[in-house]
């Protein structure tokens, strides 16, 4: 298998955001429109660290890395809202992965 070092791959926070994706997916929220909210959310949350780990200036991290935590947090509140509708299992996994992501972007946000 072949390793990569890309700046994304070394990014703990991209690494949560994958599992952040992968918790939504499992989660099989049936409502369509929640599920592909959530789902293009997740998804946004993990290319946003990647970019924000290929931007050099500071402000330019800050900046993608904040879009990667609302994106996170928008994931986390569709699977949420469709679990009190009662169509998603496990939205606990969903909320715990989605916290640990939002910690460590509002980190790096940080000045």
């Amino acid at each position: 298998m072949t390793t990569y070092s890309l700046p994304h791959h070394k990014l703990r926070a991209y690494g949560a955001a994958v599992e952040l994706l992968r918790a939504v997916r499992d989660a099989k929220v049936r409502d369509a429109g929640l599920r592909d909210q959530a789902l293009r959310s997740a998804k946004s949350a993990c290319l946003n660290c990647a970019e924000g780990a290929g931007r050099v200036s500071r402000a330019d991290k800050a900046r993608v890395f904040a879009i990667a935590r609302a994106e996170a947090g928008e994931a986390a509140a569709a699977v949420e809202i469709a679990g009190m509708c009662g169509d998603a299992s496990d939205v606990e996994s969903v909320l715990k992965a989605a916290d640990a992501v939002v910690a460590m972007l509002t980190g790096l946000i940080r000045p």
